[in-house]
């Protein structure tokens, strides 16, 4: 019953509360119970970035959000049959009341194999990781190691698995480091490098792309791993005509204290004990079509968020992928090399 908890939600959850859970348990979805420990519905987190895509707010009732006729076995053997035909991830059993008697997650399955995108890639790698001193004093922040392998390779292999194997690096600080090391590698990568003579942010190094692409490529930072599904975000830009898409991770956030607010003269008019703040951060990674790197100033620094606003301001369509919170790991921190670490790697 304890690992059942981490799968079961109660119907008086908020959104945001509903994605913490389905973060914790890692399994991308929960079951919704009423007050009789019934089951009446389930939620995913692509459920939830539905729900946040069509105006819905992080802290409405998840509810709101779920499925209301989810899949559903009444024993061990149905369950596992319903599992291996159709590759749900949990499959609840339910006694004749509806209440959840037990999860089935499978005995091992096989990875699927995820959807060709044969999509280009480019890398922006060509900052000094000041969050990450002293270590890039010595090293560039890309081929900082988590676990095995530099943060870059981890980043080029997850992309990979969707075979977009064409990458556009731009290089800028320890540019001959990043070089010689890609150069005595056995994987062998097919990588274009482009030399920023000048740093030049987060999205300025895109000017060196000007007419490089006919169609649409992702444009990351080198300091974030995303585990999300990519065939999901790029149907997502597409279907939407979008010029770029900015992929965000929900973030849940306790905040350790009272929280009051106040009016006139200091007047208390609301009190908060440790509440749960929730938004949606940038990633740093994007899908983008070739024309925006036409709008870009050659030799001028800018970083991309300001890119995105002036394209908005243009009147075209950028917006956001949601992904869970699990779904991205940042490295852009030392605290948070470890944490990497022990996802790609466990303790």
């Amino acid at each position: 019953m304890d690992d059942m908890k981490k799968f079961i939600g109660h119907k008086a959850l908020t959104v945001s509360e509903a994605m913490r859970l389905i973060d914790d348990n890692q399994n991308g979805i929960i079951f919704m119970i009423d007050e009789q420990q019934r089951l009446i519905g389930c939620i995913t987190d692509g459920d939830i970035r539905r729900f946040l895509l069509s105006g819905g707010k992080m802290d409405a009732k998840a509810v709101d959000a779920m499925n209301p006729s989810p899949k559903v076995a009444h024993s061990e053997s149905e369950a596992r049959t319903l599992y291996h035909r159709r590759n749900y991830v949990v499959i609840p059993i339910t006694d004749e009341d509806g209440r959840i008697i037990g999860l089935f997650t499978g005995e091992g399955h096989e990875i699927t194999n995820r959807t060709p995108l044969n999509v280009p890639v480019v890398i922006n790698a060509g900052g000094r990781g000041t969050r990450l001193d002293p270590f890039t004093r010595v090293l560039p922040k890309p081929l900082i190691p988590v676990g095995d392998l530099p943060i870059i390779e981890h980043i080029m292999k997850e992309y990979q698995t969707y075979s977009c194997n064409e990458f556009h690096i731009i290089i800028n600080y320890k540019k001959e480091l990043l070089k010689a090391y890609f150069s005595e590698n056995d994987n062998k990568y097919d990588i274009t490098w482009h030399v920023e003579e000048t740093p030049l942010g987060t999205g300025g190094g895109l000017s060196l792309l000007k007419g490089v692409f006919s169609d649409t490529f992702f444009f990351a930072n080198c300091d974030a791993l995303l585990t999300a599904n990519y065939e999901s975000m790029m149907r997502f830009h597409k279907d939407h005509h979008n010029i770029i898409t900015m992929v965000c991770a929900y973030k849940n956030i306790n905040i350790p204290y009272g929280v009051v607010d106040i009016g006139v003269n200091g007047a208390i008019e609301k009190m908060r004990e440790k509440p749960l703040i929730s938004f949606l951060t940038n990633t740093g990674i994007y899908i983008v079509e070739p024309e925006v790197t036409d709008d870009i100033p050659e030799a001028t620094p800018i970083d991309f968020p300001d890119i995105v606003e002036m394209e908005r301001k243009k009147g075209k369509r950028v917006a956001v992928f949601p992904v869970g919170e699990s779904d991205w790991m940042d490295m852009g921190q030392l605290d948070e090399l470890e944490k990497m670490r022990i996802r790609l790697y466990g303790e």
